[in-house]
């Protein structure tokens, strides 16, 4: 509750502050103890801070202990068990056939697997929120809560592309945590995290956050805060919290070389979780809007060869079949700028705009083309449960081409020798026997082409906005340009695509 006082109110407290201050000091000095410092006051207010979080979040938090299927384990050896049946060199040995006589005649079942994670209270009437992870695949999942009590959780709903799940206990007198606005975190504020790691419960640790938008290639949906408090095995699951006692992320995965707390903990947004959270307890499962692009983000090569600022903008280098961007007209090369009147700054920022609006709803989107800002109207659909982005771009093992042609052509400024790419080249590259363009058959080391990181067997499809079909497309699209300003390149490397620079 706050007061006001009046400026005689004011200098009557201030008076009295100060004369208690005055005796804490004389008396701390008879103590043999020095007077508190300006910082020591400051350090115990944040104490103080994280002790109030600590108090009014441990009631919410609860631990997970999870049980797997007892696994039946074929034997490996499927011999009859008698003498005359045994190859000769395990027969002429006593301690071998005594071995094979002693072995099981049935299939071994090994225990059942368990598991240990964390989670949070959101809702009193028993809905707790924790890691797909931590619970998937369970065959049951046991719930201990903060006074000891213990429930068998039921309704178990997961998103593995986000990593966010939900289950419910029937348990009274529980006190819910409250989701924060992970968007309004700032990188250095000071958060605490809570959880059970290596089993010890309710364990507290405090740091601050190191960075945001990070995505370490751990999960379909990556856009986690970064933190140093420490997270551990059996963290997973369990609540970022800021300095309110909000929510402001899930704990979910550490980066480390010794499989425990290396400083680098990362956590999902609670925004995020929030909305998967609401679809899975509403629907069951999570519907996403997708546009069906392959993108990547605008570096400072490519920014100056699209004339797009530094982290404005991402590009796409793919469009899938039979999806809404091809039906919108979405062409290899745009550069997405704003979505539904939200600014674009990259691949993941786009992604996380498209998945959250609504499915066949038009929406206006603002695209560089060619140099000209152009409106595109686009109907975003639900996106298929086998969409991913790693499905669109592929990941085959890629083959090498066959030794040089005679009809190849060296490119000295770039350092690399190409040829025309015939369909059954295409085929076997991995790039798709309908692909255009010329593949790459020779690369010079320290060439400026290698520095851009093109490697035999690349197929380079357009120089700059001009599409390359042949040697003799790719060497007259090079006679306006030069390596010492950085030509722009579309390059397929199987069926990933991108766009790099070579020179600049």
């Amino acid at each position: 509750m706050q007061r006001i006082l009046s400026n005689r109110g004011w200098s009557a407290a201030l008076v009295a502050m100060v004369c208690l201050a005055g005796a804490a000091a004389v008396i701390a000095q008879r103590n043999g103890a020095a007077p508190p410092s300006p910082e020591a006051h400051h350090a115990q207010e944040l104490s103080e801070a994280f002790r109030s979080v600590a108090k009014h979040a441990l009631p919410s938090i609860v631990s997970i202990e999870t049980r797997g299927k007892a696994v039946r384990m074929a034997r490996e050896f499927n011999l009859p068990f008698d003498d005359e049946s045994l190859p000769e060199f395990f027969r002429n040995d006593p301690q071998l056939r005594q071995f094979f006589r002693r072995l099981p005649q049935q299939p071994q079942q090994l225990p059942p697997t368990r598991g240990m994670g964390s989670g949070f209270i959101i809702d009193a009437s028993g809905v707790i929120m924790t890691n797909t992870h931590v619970v998937a695949d369970a065959d049951e999942v046991k719930v201990r809560l903060h006074d000891g009590r213990e429930f068998v959780a039921t309704d178990i709903k997961t998103d593995p592309r986000s990593d966010v799940a939900i289950l419910r206990i029937g348990a009274d007198d529980l006190k819910p945590l409250r989701l924060g606005d992970s968007d309004a975190v700032e990188i250095a504020d000071w958060v605490l995290a809570i959880g059970s790691p290596f089993g010890l419960d309710l364990t507290v640790t405090a740091g601050i956050i190191s960075a945001k938008g990070r995505g370490p290639g751990i999960a379909d949906r990556e856009d986690f805060l970064q933190t140093d408090a420490a997270i551990n095995p059996g963290n997973s699951g369990g609540p970022l919290l800021n300095l309110r006692g909000e929510v402001i992320g899930i704990n979910t995965a550490i980066s480390t070389r010794s499989g425990a707390y290396d400083g680098v903990g990362f956590a999902i947004p609670s925004n995020m979780a929030r909305w998967v959270a609401d679809q899975l307890i509403e629907k069951g499962q999570v519907q996403r809007a997708y546009l069906g692009v392959s993108l990547q983000p605008v570096d400072t090569q490519l920014s100056k060869q699209f004339n797009v600022p530094v982290g404005q903008g991402t590009i796409v280098n793919q469009v899938m079949p039979g999806s809404p961007a091809e039906a919108a007209g979405i062409e290899v090369g745009d550069v997405i700028v704003d979505f539904a009147s939200e600014k674009v700054t990259s691949p993941r920022n786009l992604q996380g705009i498209v998945e959250r609006l609504q499915i066949d709803k038009p929406y206006r989107m603002t695209v560089l083309r060619d140099g000209k800002r152009e409106q595109v109207s686009v109907t975003l659909r639900e996106m298929p449960q086998n969409y991913t982005a790693r499905a669109l771009l592929g990941g085959e093992e890629q083959a090498q081409p066959d030794e040089p042609q005679p009809d190849e052509s060296k490119f000295e400024d770039f350092g690399i020798e190409v040829q025309d790419l015939t369909p059954e080249i295409a085929q076997r590259l991995g790039a798709g026997k309908d692909v255009q363009g010329v593949v790459v058959t020779s690369v010079e080391a320290t060439s400026p082409a290698q520095r851009a990181g093109i490697r035999p067997g690349d197929v380079i499809q357009m120089v700059g906005t001009s599409k390359v079909t042949s040697v003799d497309d790719f060497e007259t699209a090079l006679e306006d340009v030069s390596v010492e300003d950085g030509v722009l390149l579309f390059v397929r490397t199987g069926n990933l695509v991108r766009f790099l620079v070579v020179g600049g």
